[in-house]
């Protein structure tokens, strides 16, 4: 019998930690991220929702690009490339950072952490190597390099997460402020470690060579036995970055070379990351259409909503009147009941010439098998749904 396997190129590639998380999954509930096969859940979603928000869990983050930006001229390149400013970003620190096509339409969003003065490694959702290596153009001393195969990662998240990391022998790490970047010796090699995360949370990640992947596994969840650690996955993750007021491509945004209609995709100032665009530094991708934008505002505001009731606005359309017979005035991205904030939250994308208005979200929902409607206020919510103070402390909180 033949041994070859004639879809072994389609085939979702497997993390260096599957042989531990397989066993975890006993609900056998796979996805696909970036070709890797991908945990939906383990178990359940909300019970791994609580261990994120109670405990301490892990959420593998493998499949996650990863590129290497080295070379002389790797600051000016991204610098040119995202609409922060890198050359203000301190070494083995982290930043949250956008970038956009010369309309002023986002490519992705994603981390940059400098390693060194000049050497880079950029994060994201998406394959974008295509446009890194465009971005090179004119700048002779810079090299890009996928390396996404080559890291092992974990997110490590939750309230216990850094009394583990220090049973774990990780010593100094709750001198970690959020967004630094410290390294620890690991059987031979070098472990680094990152406090930052996609929950809201005190969380860190974890990044080391697949070589070491279930070394670090076993001993992250030997010294977590006590603190109640957990795997959690995407559905887990998405209700967690949710309560935080995190985009999601695919929900609050369109990447911008994937979509096809005229505007449906989003510019920073539409997903109220106006924050992120310094017009101060040289120029970047975008800057012109952004400067216009800003001085003429952005047709939509990503907006937090507090919704009355306690059913969930999946998809719902948002008028500015109770009878909804105005024409809508946005539509919801996002949308759950949050059972750490106990209220029903979402993100919803909304005319910005109609935020200071009334907001009424029209809701669909099923109950045994019969469809109900009902119309429901919003309240706009300035700050994230879920803020902890231990997510910003130093040393965090000792549980």
């Amino acid at each position: 019998m033949s041994t070859n396997d004639p879809y072994a190129g389609e085939r979702l590639k497997l993390s260096p930690f599957y042989p531990r998380a397989s066993v975890l999954n006993i609900r056998e509930a796979w996805s696909a991220w970036n070709g890797y096969k991908f945990a939906e859940y383990y178990y359940d979603a909300e019970y791994e929702y609580f261990c994120v928000r109670n405990q301490c869990a892990t959420y593998d983050i493998c499949p996650m690009q990863k590129y290497l930006v080295k070379g002389r001229d790797a600051e000016a390149m991204l610098n040119r490339m995202v609409t922060r400013d890198i050359t203000k970003l301190k070494l083995n620190r982290v930043t949250y950072v956008v970038w956009c096509t010369d309309e002023g339409r986002l490519v992705d969003d994603g981390t940059i952490f400098k390693l060194a003065s000049d050497e880079f490694m950029l994060t994201c959702g998406s394959s974008c190597i295509a446009w890194l290596r465009m971005s090179t153009y004119g700048f002779d001393e810079v090299n890009v390099f996928d390396v996404t195969d080559d890291i092992a990662a974990l997110s490590f998240q939750g309230p216990t997460s850094c009394a583990v990391l220090k049973e774990m022998g990780l010593e100094g790490i709750e001198q970690a402020k959020p967004f630094d970047i410290l390294r620890f010796p690991f059987h031979g090699d070098t472990l680094m470690v990152s406090r930052t995360g996609f929950t809201g949370d005190l969380g860190y990640e974890l990044w080391i060579s697949p070589g070491l992947a279930l070394e670090l596994w076993d001993e992250l969840y030997s010294a977590g036995e006590d603190y109640g650690i957990q795997p959690f996955g995407e559905a887990a993750t998405n209700m967690a970055r949710l309560e935080a007021g995190f985009i999601m491509p695919d929900m609050e945004f369109n990447e911008a070379l994937k979509t096809v209609h005229f505007e449906h995709d989003q510019t920073p100032f539409e997903l109220n990351l106006g924050w992120l665009v310094d017009f101060s530094k040289p120029h970047f991708n975008g800057r012109r259409a952004l400067l216009e934008e800003k001085k003429r505002g952005p047709k939509y505001t990503l907006t937090r909503l507090d919704i009355e009731g306690n059913k969930p606005a999946e998809g719902s359309y948002l008028y500015g009147d109770r009878n909804c017979k105005k024409k809508e005035i946005g539509y919801v991205t996002s949308a759950m009941w949050s059972p750490a904030v106990k209220a029903n939250i979402a993100l919803a994308m909304i005319r910005t010439d109609c935020l200071q208005g009334e907001i009424w979200a029209e809701i669909y929902y099923e109950k045994e098998l019969r469809h109900y409607q009902k119309v429901a206020r919003c309240t706009v919510k300035d700050k994230p749904f879920w803020s902890p103070p231990r997510a910003r402390a130093t040393p965090p909180p000792d549980y």
